[in-house]
């Protein structure tokens, strides 16, 4: 979550307002590639559920959402060389693997869904892309504050690199091919946003891409578009996945907030969480268009979202409810709440896809306090239930991260405590390591896959 509905953004939306209506139009939608082109920029190859929740139905827009808006980007992504168009598949998985009866019928494109019932199949220990199996084994740390990435080595547990990137780094997201890992710069309050990336085979990164308001960023499950989360602008801007050229925008104007994202099993729909409105809202990935909204029964702060292993159902972290709600994606109903802790923010599967670790951040406040009751929740896939509570020894803040390859450690960002957490899934025993100003999405590389659909590290 990043700091949106700003005071500072609100004093400056006149100028802002007649910023990007300058820039708007400097930057035009390019046509859409046939198949992916190489990147410009970087290195590339190719306590249960206690209620149930009336099922409230989802609302449809309006009027149909603009797909030709553009981005107010000052330096349009467009203008970076384009190398050869290349035909780029997913990075091969360290065996083959044969998709199990009742196959999934996926959008075209799309790598085969291998096991129906678990979409993290492939994504257990020991499954590393021979692509990336080479890649540092590395933690990187956005530091929102600090305009920079903390690179800390997993193995000693210390930072061993610090470099610059744009302002107000969110997250680090490896790219649909895994061999990209960007930073989202979205330069809050101002319209300099930017993507920087870094070489996961050196950890260092190369130059900087403009694009306007990338709080975050996922991929479409074909690899077709990377989709830029421009919060502040309640839009969804659909843009090569190597370029970062812009093809079209989704408007979602009942999406305050938009920010996090998962995908169904099947590929064909999305659904975003929208933090200020207390809605999610569901997209059309083939038609790149708007389905419609939901409002979530308690009307709170929706976070984080995650896919269970089954592809259809949904789990969104909602930090002012203090819990898990439950929705059925393909009716879009909610039909469940699990209770966690406060400030419930970040969500991630274990290595083996059985359980999803639940990171409350101690605090319904958009800058919390250090030293807040934060905990990370533990809950049976299976069940729906909590199974285990880890609290954060002497306070804190967990907010975004991810899982270690082998699934022993949970990697997550200490975020008004400036540190990262290395939490032991066994015992729930917390390494304290200190970082830049303010850390928030961080990823841990590499990660078992074959593929990625974004934000730290969502891999199929």
């Amino acid at each position: 979550m990043k700091f949106s509905h700003h005071a500072f953004i609100v004093s400056l939306v006149g100028l802002s307002l007649a910023t990007a209506q300058a820039t708007r139009a400097q930057e035009t939608p390019a046509a859409p590639a046939q198949a992916a082109s190489a990147p410009a920029t970087a290195s590339s190859a190719a306590s249960g559920a206690t209620s149930q929740a009336p099922a409230s139905a989802a609302t449809t827009p309006s009027a149909a959402p603009s797909s030709s808006a553009t981005p107010a980007s000052t330096t349009p992504a467009s203008t970076a060389p384009v190398a050869p168009v290349v035909q780029v598949t997913p990075p091969a998985a360290t065996s083959a693997a044969t998709p199990v009866a009742g196959a999934v019928q996926t959008i075209p494109g799309m790598p085969a869904v291998i096991d129906p019932k678990n979409i993290y199949s492939e994504t257990i220990s020991g499954k590393i892309s021979p692509a990336i199996k080479d890649d540092l084994a590395r933690v990187y740390v956005p530091n929102l504050r600090g305009n920079s990435v903390s690179v800390i080595d997993p193995a000693t547990f210390k930072v061993v690199d610090t470099f610059k990137v744009g302002r107000s780094p969110q997250h680090v997201v490896p790219s649909w091919d895994l061999r990209t890992l960007w930073v989202t710069n979205n330069a809050e309050g101002s319209n300099d946003g930017s993507l920087t990336p870094i070489d996961p085979r050196t950890g260092k990164p190369g130059p900087a891409v403009t694009v306007d308001d990338p709080y975050n960023m996922y991929f479409t499950p074909d690899g077709k578009y990377a989709i830029v989360v421009a919060e502040a602008h309640e839009r969804l801007d659909f843009r090569d996945p190597h370029t970062m050229a812009l093809i079209g925008s989704v408007e979602a104007p009942q999406c305050k907030g938009i920010n996090h994202a998962d995908f169904s099993i099947d590929g064909r729909y999305a659904i975003f969480t929208c933090e200020f409105g207390g809605y999610l809202a569901k997209i059309d990935t083939v038609n790149r268009s708007l389905i419609g909204y939901l409002k979530l029964s308690k009307g709170g702060m929706p976070q984080d979202i995650l896919t269970a292993p089954d592809g259809h159902k949904f789990y969104i972290a909602d930090m002012h409810a203090d819990g898990v709600f439950v929705v059925d994606g393909d009716s879009f109903k909610e039909t469940g709440f699990i209770p966690t802790g406060p400030g419930t923010h970040g969500e991630y599967p274990s290595r083996d896809g059985k359980f999803m670790y639940v990171a409350n951040r101690g605090s319904h406040r958009i800058h919390g306090p250090r030293h807040s009751p934060g905990s990370v929740s533990v809950i049976d896939f299976a069940t729906d239930k909590v199974v285990k509570t880890w609290p954060i020894p002497g306070g804190g803040s967990p907010d975004m991260g991810n899982v270690s390859a082998d699934g022993k450690l949970l990697w997550l960002s200490g975020r008004f405590d400036d540190v990262a957490y290395a939490i032991n899934t066994e015992t729930g025993d917390v390494k304290k390591i200190p970082v830049g100003a303010e850390p928030h999405g961080l990823t841990v590389w590499p990660q078992p896959g074959r593929y990625s659909v974004g934000h730290t590290g969502i891999l199929r």
